[in-house]
């Protein structure tokens, strides 16, 4: 489960940014939207970010799918003489002369446990690493390992089976890449690893790659037909069946609606409209996180979906038998509202005029009770809006 993430000078995000799970216990309103874990905080389920054109919304959603792609990839060509993967997904701010030191953060609970791990880096070396291990019911936290680029210090409950290999380390490795791949006794650095990749950053393009359906589709067709199909019930899509053919080289998919003499016609799945792929796509997604426990990260979610489709598809979510959790970037205001979010579940990003993106949550301005939160948002209240400037257009002589 996520708790925090949190990036700097990482494509426009240039200070310090944290996108942060937990939820404010000042809060007494939607109860149900948060995960209980049995301890002091509570988090939440959800989390929309809103923001203009080009403020860096998206950044952030790309800011997550470097962090994973630099864990797993660093261990690779290091030696074979091809770019490194801190090279690949090094991306510091681009609007000042002096390319610091990038950093990622993040914090997730994994079984009776809280996880907080990070690195610094540069496209040369990792500069900073860290693991740190919580107890929840203790609340006694212990070093699993620091990392310079001078050295590598163990904490002690994994010190006596690593030392052996700390020398082996490359610079341009990471700690938990590297002793992932090995098989030890000590199974920390395959918990952390799989929890942070088990938050799935969906693609922004996803809707285009449709390689996701001969993947699940099936799957999901054969172990959870019906839920799919009251799902395309619920959301009016007007397919009464699914099924698919897997006999020729290609899988051929197909639904099934009912003409008004009561007789069902079949439909070639992508003759269905671009609304009802994504659809199926996405419940595809969630049903992987919800059945897993673990976060989704969507961008832009509400293109080619109706706003109530888009509240549909954030109910799922409020499952109170899985801490799955979803963030998801938009511009559709219509969920903006105390009727189906609590104040820590919003977050706006702007840009200022210097190019630099900043993070805040709605919980951080001071609301009215009665506050209307899409009317004070749209009225510029708490920023994340176009600044548009008078603009002419004038016809051609």
């Amino acid at each position: 489960m996520l708790v925090q993430f949190m990036l700097k000078n990482v494509l426009s995000f240039k200070e310090e940014t944290i996108l942060d799970m937990t939820a404010i216990n000042a809060y007494k309103e939607h109860e149900c939207n948060l995960i209980d874990k049995g301890i002091k905080e509570k988090f939440l389920r959800v989390a929309a970010i809103y923001g203009a054109n080009a403020s860096g919304k998206s950044n952030l959603h790309l800011a997550m799918n470097h962090f994973q792609n630099i864990i797993a990839e660093s261990l690779n060509n290091v030696k074979d003489g091809g770019s490194t993967a801190i090279e690949q997904f090094y991306f510091p701010f681009s609007f000042e002369e002096n390319n610091e030191n990038s950093e990622f953060e993040i914090v997730e609970i994994l079984g009776d446990f809280e996880y907080r791990y990070g690195f610094e880096y540069n496209a040369n070396c990792i500069v900073t690493e860290w693991l740190y291990r919580k107890n929840l019911k203790t609340n006694r936290t212990v070093i699993i390992f620091e990392r310079t680029v001078e050295r590598v210090e163990f904490g002690a409950s994994i010190r006596k089976e690593c030392e052996v290999y700390k020398e082996q380390i490359p610079l341009e490795t990471l700690v938990l890449s590297f002793f992932n791949k090995l098989k030890l006794k000590t199974d920390i650095f395959r918990i952390v690893y799989s929890g942070i990749m088990d938050t799935l950053v969906v693609p922004t393009d996803f809707c285009e790659d449709t390689r996701i359906l001969n993947t699940f589709l099936p799957r999901v067709i054969d172990h959870e037909k019906k839920k799919l199909v009251e799902f395309l019930t619920a959301i009016d899509t007007g397919i009464k069946d699914i099924d698919y053919d897997d006999s020729e080289q290609k899988i051929r998919f197909v639904t099934y609606h009912v003409g008004r003499d009561g007789e069902q016609y079949p439909l070639d799945l992508f003759y269905e409209s671009e609304g009802t792929i994504k659809s199926i796509m996405l419940f595809i997604y969630a049903r992987m996180a919800i059945l897993n426990d673990s976060s989704i990260f969507v961008d832009e979610l509400n293109i080619k979906l109706h706003p109530l489709l888009l509240k549909f598809i954030v109910d799922l979510f409020y499952d109170e038998h899985s801490t799955a959790q979803l963030i998801y970037t938009t511009h559709d205001t219509t969920l903006m509202d105390k009727k189906f979010f609590r104040r820590d579940q919003i977050w706006f990003v702007q840009k200022d005029e210097y190019g630099y993106s900043q993070l805040c949550a709605l919980s951080d301005f001071k609301v009215r009770s009665d506050a209307s939160f899409e009317k004070d948002y749209l009225a510029g209240v708490y920023g994340g809006i176009p600044l548009l400037k008078e603009f002419v257009m004038e016809e051609g002589e």
